[in-house]
């Protein structure tokens, strides 16, 4: 969850690496780092505290060279704190290392290093990775990270340079991603696509267990055994806009109001009204496999499981599907049943997500059908699963996802549309008044979108509260779920979801004036379960916050305040109920002065366990 940047070229090298480390801090903000060799000397400097700190750092304390490497942190052992900033050093102070993941053995090699001789002086994993390449280094770097990295165990993803070794920077990856940019006369190195965007969208991804070797002259590749491998770039579409604010406060602001083009273009090419009917023939599985599943199971975490959950009522409503969804983290190590005739699918939107490649490795080690829905394409999760059925939110900055939680569900909506279409379980006119709904939705959007400054107004009467319930029913609960998530990630109320029905067996008990509730309220087939869900938290003395296109009339003498939402669909509603739930979490975090892009203790992508 860490990031790392690495340069060789002719452009201004700290210039660069701090670039790129602003593009990286969403992966990590607790310290940073950067470490340049010139003149056949490693100069390096560190901070406590977020890239700011480290660009004053700078100013104070200026430094050149010829290339480097440098590091934001999301700190999983050791404190944050300078000693445990990134870049980290061999005893002789001839090899530096940035890194991304957990070493789970470090404590073993700690103490054979320490018999040997070595001596450490942070409490972090990553220190022992200098000291292990150290042990093997005869003059050539690249040999001695491939007997280091043979010795851990873990995940990682690590950027070394040597001044004994000059000119040029050793990649290598188990684990998180790594990737590296081929630029005019230049070669960016990083852990995620966004820096290299502003240099080239030429990347070359390395796989697990590759090591590179990045040299002003060029770049090439190995196993972790040494065997040479030819690997090509691929040409990335995101460009350098589409990670620029735009003129909005914060990135999840703006990424909220992406919403209704991110599903266009997730629809985009996909569905035909002439036909009525849904082209995916691009994820890979072919029909007659798809045919003959009986079952699915969806597996993700966080704000993609409530993506998940959402839709597990598309397919069993649309496909005639029975779903079950897991967390990802659980599910890996679950004694699953390897049915031949299920289809696993995987959520994730960097693809990167350790817990759920993990688990899709253990699928696949049973033969089963496999498919990926992801926003990332060539990421570990896509190149492995079966199936790939890719999101196109583009690039998502804020740390609290948002976008892609819209986009995911898109995705399903559609999968379940194709997969009814294949088992024949609706006609033509049925299909295309599922597809016309779906087309209609981003207008929809915007409406709701239109009318912002209503929801933060709802929204700032809340700043003061610690507590919050969330309630929904049916294809709601998962957005109430969402909601619940999203305020508790940006802006530190604990906030807890529940499905209506089970208020009473339990969760009651905490209403009373100190503990709103916020209810999911849109018109559908369980709207009159919700209103007596909101007559019983008015009876305990609650203020309630609906979200709804419910009559005013039957409203409005049973809630405190109304979030109003355009007609819809019953099954498709979450598309709608979503941003308002979005948009009053961002406007109470940033009322109260948290950062909301980088909320405290999280990161991106988690891609550690």
């Amino acid at each position: 969850m860490c990031g790392i940047i690495g340069y060789i070229g002719q452009k201004d090298l700290c210039s660069v690496l701090l670039d790129g480390l602003k593009k990286l801090e969403y992966r990590g903000y607790d310290s940073a780092g950067i470490a340049v060799i010139q003149g056949g000397e490693i100069i390096k400097r560190r901070v406590k505290g977020k890239i700011s700190a480290l660009e004053q750092e700078l100013k104070s304390s200026p430094i050149r060279g010829e290339y480097g490497i440098a590091h934001t942190r999301w700190a999983t052992h050791g404190r944050p704190s300078e000693e445990n900033a990134h870049p980290h050093q061999d005893c002789k102070g001839n090899i530096v290392v940035v890194h991304n993941g957990i070493i789970e053995n470090y404590l073993q090699l700690k103490q054979e290093l320490i018999n040997q001789g070595h001596r450490f002086n942070t409490e972090t994993d990553t220190e022992i990775i200098p000291h292990t390449i150290e042990k093997h280094f005869r003059g050539n770097l690249e040999q001695a990270v491939g007997k280091a990295v043979q010795e851990l165990k873990g995940a990682f993803a690590i950027a070394v340079v040597c001044s004994q070794d000059r000119n040029k920077v050793v990649v290598a990856r188990k684990g998180p991603p790594m990737v590296v940019g081929i630029g005019k006369n230049e070669y960016i190195i990083s852990s995620d696509i966004n820096p290299l965007l502003n240099h080239t969208r030429d990347i070359v991804f390395l796989q697990d267990r590759e090591i590179g070797v990045v040299q002003p002259t060029g770049i090439r590749f190995s196993s972790f055994s040494g065997k040479p491998l030819e690997k090509k770039a691929e040409r990335v579409s995101w460009n350098p806009v589409m990670i620029e604010k735009g003129g909005y406060k914060h990135f999840m602001l703006k990424e909220i109001f992406e919403q209704p083009q991110v599903m266009r273009d997730t629809l985009k090419g996909r569905i035909s009204l002439d036909e009525g009917d849904v082209h995916l023939d691009e994820i890979g599985i072919l029909k007659k496999d798809l045919n003959q599943i009986s079952r699915i199971v969806i597996i993700a975490c966080g704000t993609s499981f409530n993506a998940g959950l959402i839709g597990k009522y598309f397919l069993e409503t649309i496909a005639g599907i029975p779903v079950e969804i897991e967390y990802a983290s659980e599910y890996r190590y679950k004694d699953f049943i390897a049915d031949q005739n299920a289809l696993f699918i995987f959520i994730s939107q960097s693809g990167e997500t350790a817990d759920t490649l993990a688990a899709l490795r253990e699928v696949i080690k049973k033969d089963l059908m496999t498919m990926a829905v992801c926003n990332v394409k060539n990421s570990s999760i896509t190149r492995e699963a079966k199936g790939v059925l890719l999101t196109h939110a583009g690039p998502e900055i804020g740390v609290a996802a948002t976008k892609t939680f819209t986009a995911q569900m898109s995705a399903l909506a559609l999968l379940a549309l194709y997969i009814a279409q294949i088992k024949k379980k609706m006609n033509k006119e049925q299909r295309l008044g599922y597809i016309q709904e779906l087309q209609r939705i981003p207008h929809q959007m915007e409406n709701i979108l239109n009318k912002v400054r209503s929801i933060e107004a709802a929204a700032l009467d809340f700043i003061s509260y610690s507590h919050f319930l969330y309630l929904g029913r049916w294809v709601n609960y998962p957005v109430a779920r969402e909601g619940a998530l999203k305020l508790k990630e940006i802006s530190y109320i604990h906030a807890e979801a529940y499905p209506g029905g089970e208020m009473k067996h339990g969760p009651i008990a905490l209403i009373d004036e100190k503990m709103p509730t916020m209810v999911i309220a849109p018109r559908d087939r369980v709207i009159d379960k919700v209103l007596s869900n909101i007559s019983e938290v008015k009876a305990r003395l609650g203020t309630v916050v609906a979200v709804s296109n419910q009559d005013q009339k039957e409203l409005s003498d049973k809630v405190d305040k109304v979030i109003n939402i355009p007609e819809i669909h019953e099954l498709f509603s979450p598309f709608l109920t979503a941003i308002p739930v979005q948009l009053f979490a961002y406007y109470i975090a940033a009322e109260r002065g948290a950062d909301v892009d980088q909320p405290r203790n999280l990161a991106k992508s988690v891609t550690v366990e």
